[in-house]
């Protein structure tokens, strides 16, 4: 089956690519291999020069790039220039930093020299998806390849001209040849991939299914694992909280990116005091909202990416309706072309409802009406996600109290949650584990050696 690339707008075949056999498979990750050997034992100072070349290379065809990722899977123009600058952003964090993140570091022993050092694991195979297609390969590629392994892309079938434009990258920036290698394979042939001698480490953000199946694999072949899955964050108003700063930031994250992200605001746990006037000023908000084609300057919510996913989003959206859930805003598709839905709110929503336990990947707010501050803790642990959270409270010290009462990989006080290069970013519970990002995502892909040393007699 050759990976297809729809424009989700006009619904037209972009460019369509052919799969690779096994045969194709396991020989191009036996390049990747060999190029990893030859990688290895390069200087800091010559990783480094290749990471500040691409992020160079980013912003110098940043247009380019975000022409690719809106014509792909549907984000609007601005955020797609903005998901290649952030790509930059983090090339240049870590050709900074990098390096000191892998220093050996000494441990006092009596009698003895010892220290801990980051050696690289080998080949981290990445499986990632396609609402940030840049920015996801990035976010892992950028500091394996700075801690002196290679990379395997199994990209999302429907981004398939953005894999092969991060694969050019790369090799422009100055990388050896195979270095990092773009994986034309079907999902099929992804356990080849994890059970081949070439292979040493995975990594996955995508479905909690596809990441289940992808982590007993894995286990099978004694390979770590990196994990990163969905959420269904909740976005806590306290009854003390800046309303009108909480609905503006609401706004961004519920609906970036057409509601496609993982740590988007998904859950609107409201204490009562305030409930009715937050929802006033976010409906107003989100009823501003401009649906339709992602290269016009004022519009702010593109198309789904793909009609699957809209359709999936759709039913989900009739059962909460069905189960008692009382649409404010929105609740159906947009007619004519293009895979567009409406933005939606949706109140009402208990835990009986059909939807509590999953997590909507689109254009879709959930109000939910706690008793008080103790329940609005409750329903937001009341989840089989943990990726991330936020806090709206004018009173900071007491939130930072009641952050730590929740179980997710990240909690904000006002302020949407965001991945930052500087920031370990990761989940809990079923969004995944591990952490990718700053000092504690570049170690993941290592292995932390101990070397014990006797003192002369």
């Amino acid at each position: 089956m050759p990976f297809v690339s729809h424009n989700p707008v006009t619904e037209v075949v972009n460019a369509q690519f052919p799969s690779l056999d096994k045969a194709a498979l396991q020989a191009a990750l036996a390049n990747t291999h060999s190029a990893q050997r030859t990688w290895h034992p390069t200087y800091f100072a010559e990783r480094t020069q290749v990471l500040q070349r691409l992020g160079a290379g980013l912003l110098a065809r940043r247009d380019e790039f975000a022409r690719l990722i809106t014509e792909e899977m549907g984000k609007i123009r601005r955020e797609a220039r903005a998901e290649i600058e952030k790509c930059a952003l983090l090339c240049n964090y870590y050709a900074s930093e990098g390096e000191a993140f892998l220093v050996p570091e000494p441990i006092a022993i009596s009698g003895a020299r010892s220290y801990v050092t980051y050696t690289p694991i080998g080949v981290v195979l990445g499986v990632m998806p396609w609402n940030f297609p840049f920015w996801q390969v990035f976010r892992f590629a950028v500091p394996a390849l700075m801690a002196g392994n290679g990379v395997a892309l199994k990209h999302a079938p429907n981004v398939p001209r953005c894999a092969l434009a991060i694969e050019s990258l790369f090799q422009d920036a100055g990388m050896p040849a195979h270095l990092l290698t773009n994986l034309f394979v079907e999902d099929a042939l992804v356990a080849e991939a994890i059970a081949s001698p070439h292979v040493h480490a995975v990594t996955v953000t995508g479905s909690e299914r596809a990441g289940r199946s992808v982590a007993s694999l894995a286990g099978a072949h004694l390979k770590k694992c990196i994990l990163e899955f969905g959420g269904s964050d909740p976005f806590i108003v306290l009854a003390d909280a800046d309303l009108e700063w909480a609905a503006r930031q609401g706004l961004s994250s519920r609906y970036m990116n057409c509601g496609q992200a993982c740590i988007a605001a998904k859950r609107f746990i409201l204490t009562p005091e305030i409930a009715d006037d937050f929802i006033r000023l976010f409906a107003d908000r989100v009823a501003s909202l401009k649906t339709g084609d992602p290269f016009d300057p004022a519009v702010s919510l593109g198309p789904v990416a793909r009609k699957d996913l809209r359709d999936q989003l759709d039913l989900q959206v009739k059962a909460a309706l069905s189960g008692g859930a009382e649409p404010l805003l929105g609740g159906h598709p947009l007619p004519g072309a293009g895979w567009f839905y409406a933005p939606t709110i949706l109140d009402k929503i208990t835990t009986q409802s059909p939807i509590w336990q999953q997590e909507l990947f689109g254009p879709v707010a959930l109000i939910v009406r706690a008793r008080d501050e103790a329940d609005a803790l409750r329903l937001a642990n009341d989840t089989p996600y943990g990726l991330g959270s936020t806090l709206w409270s004018r009173d900071s010290q007491r939130a930072e109290q009641l952050a730590q009462q929740i179980d997710a990989g990240c909690t904000f006080i006002n302020g949407l949650v965001k991945s930052d290069p500087r920031l370990p970013f990761g989940g809990t519970k079923n969004s995944g584990f591990g952490r990718e990002l700053s000092s504690h995502g570049i170690r993941e892909f290592t292995n932390i050696k101990t070397v014990w040393i006797r003192s002369p007699a």
